[in-house]
């Protein structure tokens, strides 16, 4: 089809895509292409999913146009903050399947910096909203989704200043080795590309690049050394049916527009 999409709409049904019917999937307080996604797979093949959003009311019109709308129309039941973060209020209710990561650094293992960046952390060169119980979640997620609002060598680095939530840690066995039940990483998602992570070796892989850029410009901003398969693909384009039920249902007001 024509290109009649932004990048925003595009990631949003790259998202949706990989969502399942019956899913339990914790969308996200802050990040507004994960929550349309979410809500776009909700819409066109999840009726049965179980989305779960955090108390984000008191913000106004934050993530997809009017979220407080969105969530008070269709949701089913209201849930404390807390059932998203704590591992003992999660064992009551079964292990999430996906959850929405951003990081203010991703490494080549999945590895998650929301603290800060510099190496004295006192006096820290930039410092972020901290760990915001993402250190529970990537613990027993099955579906870890990291999410960059960029795709920059300052993003993607060799290796992590702190970990706010962990990957693969430093290698394919660490998550056995420290016990951690959930799944790790899926996907690392940017701008320009989707990388996943190589079944062996856990290091991060490209899996996509999207409509107009190249393997050599995602190489180019990312610090460290990518697996490049043999052929990349570009990623799919939206399809007519889904950006009628993202511009319809998911954002009437053009969030994703802006």
């Amino acid at each position: 089809m024509e290109q009649d999409y932004n990048i925003n709409e595009l990631l949003a049904c790259v998202i949706a895509r990989d969502l399942n019917d019956g899913d339990q999937v914790i969308a996200g307080a802050n990040a507004m292409v994960p929550r349309a996604g979410t809500f776009l797979a909700h819409f066109h093949h999840g009726p049965n999913m179980r989305v779960m959003g955090t108390n984000v009311f008191d913000f106004p019109r934050i993530q997809v146009g009017d979220t407080a709308q969105l969530f008070s129309k269709y949701n089913e039941y209201n849930r404390r903050h807390e059932e998203g973060f704590d591992r003992k209020t999660i064992k009551k209710g079964g292990t999430r399947d996906a959850f929405f990561f951003g990081g203010i650094q991703f490494d080549k293992y999945g590895n998650i910096n929301m603290f800060g960046v510099g190496n004295d952390y006192k006096h820290l060169k930039f410092r972020g909203p901290g760990g915001i119980g993402l250190a529970n979640v990537c613990t027993h997620i099955k579906r870890m989704y990291l999410w960059a609002t960029d795709h920059t060598k300052r993003r993607f680095v060799e290796k992590v200043d702190y970990i706010s939530a962990v990957g693969f840690g430093d290698g394919p066995d660490f998550r056995k080795k420290w016990g951690l039940p959930g799944g790790g990483p899926r996907w690392c998602i940017s701008p320009i590309a989707i990388m996943d992570f190589d079944e062996k070796t856990k290091r991060m892989r490209l899996k996509s690049v999207h409509p107009g850029v190249t393997v050599d410009r995602v190489v180019e901003n990312t610090g460290f050394e990518l697996i490049i398969p043999e052929k990349v693909p570009t990623t799919e384009p939206p399809t007519r049916e889904e950006l009628h039920i993202l511009r319809t249902k998911v954002d009437p007001d053009g969030a994703l527009r802006k």
